[in-house]
């Protein structure tokens, strides 16, 4: 039988509240030395994708305070359409928050659709070559994403930034609305390296116990 969807939630606020556990347990693991009332910002990097995951991932950046700021998209470099959709939305975005600042970095794709997956494993190793440079100079606070295949050169470089003491980056993956019983290839490879990872179907989180069922978010 094929399962409904969940109730989407509705309002801006109602997703806000669905997301409180994502956004505030990162922050209070990062946070920093206040200077006076005001919490440093949060540097935070997300990793877009081509159609629909770009579309998700920005509905979570939505809910976002200005705080996680600058955002650092990286994306890419076959990727045509989402820097199109990125920046129409920090263009509303600025609307809102006049000191509202974004970058965007492109990396050689993974693995494109129908790739063998002998060529897979040389194009993953030079974009993770080509990754540590920019996450090293980016140096994140929080990575975001939502399963395209540019977040897994992204997450191993950011993890092995870590473990060499450079830098110490939150993961946090959120995936797709569209995987409703089994897991995407990324999913499947970040499930054990990130350090929060978020499902948005009953049977996934079943499956995969360490995950975090919030329901639809997107």
């Amino acid at each position: 039988m094929q399962p409904s969807f969940p109730p989407p939630g509705g309002t801006a606020a109602s997703l806000l509240l669905l997301l409180l556990p994502l956004l505030l347990v990162p922050w209070a693991l990062l946070a920093r030395r206040r200077r006076g009332r005001r919490t440093a910002p949060l540097r935070l990097l997300v990793v877009a994708g081509s159609g629909g995951h770009t579309t998700e991932i920005l509905r979570l950046l939505s809910c976002l305070s200005e705080s996680y700021s600058p955002r650092c998209y990286v994306l890419a470099d076959s990727d045509k359409m989402s820097e199109a959709k990125i920046r129409s939305f920090e263009q509303k975005r600025a609307e809102r928050f006049s000191n509202s600042q974004f970058t965007l970095d492109r990396i050689p794709r993974s693995r494109e659709v129908r790739q063998s997956w002998t060529s897979s494993v040389v194009t993953t190793a030079y974009s993770i070559l080509y990754s540590l440079p920019l996450t090293y100079r980016l140096k994140p606070d929080l990575i975001l994403c939502n399963g395209p295949g540019t977040c897994v050169p992204v997450c191993i470089s950011a993890l092995l930034l870590g473990l060499l003491g450079m830098k110490r980056a939150i993961i946090v993956y959120v995936e797709s609305i569209c995987r409703v019983e089994t897991l995407s290839l990324s999913g499947k490879i970040l499930y054990y390296f990130s350090d929060y990872f978020i499902v948005q179907w009953p049977a996934l989180k079943e499956k995969y116990p360490k995950s975090v069922y919030l329901g639809r978010i997107v």
